[in-house]
């Protein structure tokens, strides 16, 4: 009995030993080169706050999406993609949005409220309306973030969520919308709908504020995010206006199981809770 035993190992030696070679390949040659772009693409960003805050103070949405291009390229990316420009907070379009709300009517450039990233107002708001009135859309603000990215054009980060309904804050008691709790679902419907635009030339992840299943926003809503930022280089805006067409951006290997992974951890986490 003893002899067979170290000729059985001896027979699996080749087998582990391949296995060992084919780890050390997809460690070496897939996963760290996707890892260190991911994480040195953008050093500039280091330590650098990923959440947004109220004007008290609250923190406020998770930054989950950047653009790299100038504002001229941002502002005519998000129109071909059918963003609409978010007008001012006024006291004249405060009580539109109140009217179009109670009343059901459109108001397609309804205004968002002010977050701050850094201490500044986002210097862009966009948004797309679901339905007949301002209550519920799609939007997402965008601050300035670094003056030469990677490319030697500027990166600007944004915040995209979901208003699914107007209510009471839970942590304030004011008036305000409440977004869906899945906001990496709004942080690829921005980016899918610049793709579809030919607006995209490539995408990519950078860390953001980190995984969390238990997140609040300034009104006190649940989120869920993997914590990570989804990057686009925009195609850039001759000065004619015209862009150049593009196929779509073909996105890393790992994006799509990773997301899967993470809308199961979120769905099993929302059962739970």
């Amino acid at each position: 009995m003893t002899s067979r035993r170290p000729a059985r190992r001896l027979r699996r030696l080749p087998v582990l030993l391949a296995l060992a070679a084919a780890l050390y390949l997809v460690t070496a040659y897939m996963l760290a080169p996707a890892l260190w772009f991911r994480h040195e693409h953008h050093p500039g960003l280091a330590r650098r706050p990923m959440v947004t805050t109220t004007a008290s103070g609250i923190p406020g949405d998770p930054v989950n999406v950047g653009l790299v291009g100038d504002t001229r390229a941002l502002v005519a990316a998000m129109h071909a993609a059918g963003w609409r420009p978010a007008d001012p907070v006024t006291f004249r379009s405060a009580l539109a949005i109140g009217l179009s709300v109670a009343l059901d009517r459109p108001y397609p450039d309804a205004p968002v409220s002010p977050l701050y990233f850094e201490g500044r107002m986002q210097d862009l708001a966009f948004e797309k309306p679901v339905g007949g009135s301002a209550d519920r859309r799609h939007h997402v603000r965008f601050w300035k973030a670094l003056d030469d990215a990677a490319d030697g054009r500027p990166l600007h980060l944004g915040a995209a969520s979901f208003d699914r309904g107007v209510g009471f804050s839970h942590l304030t008691g004011q008036i305000t919308h409440h977004i869906a709790p899945d906001v990496d679902a709004e942080r690829a419907f921005v980016m899918d709908g610049l793709a579809d635009a030919g607006r995209l030339g490539a995408r990519y992840f950078i860390p953001g504020s980190g995984a969390t299943l238990a997140g609040r926003n300034g009104g006190g809503d649940r989120y869920v995010t993997d914590g990570d930022i989804l990057v686009g280089v925009l195609m850039p805006v001759a000065a004619s206006g015209q862009v150049a067409p593009t196929a779509a951006p073909v996105d890393p290997w790992w994006m799509a199981p990773r997301r899967l992974l993470w809308q199961l951890a979120s769905a099993i986490a929302g059962r739970l809770s």
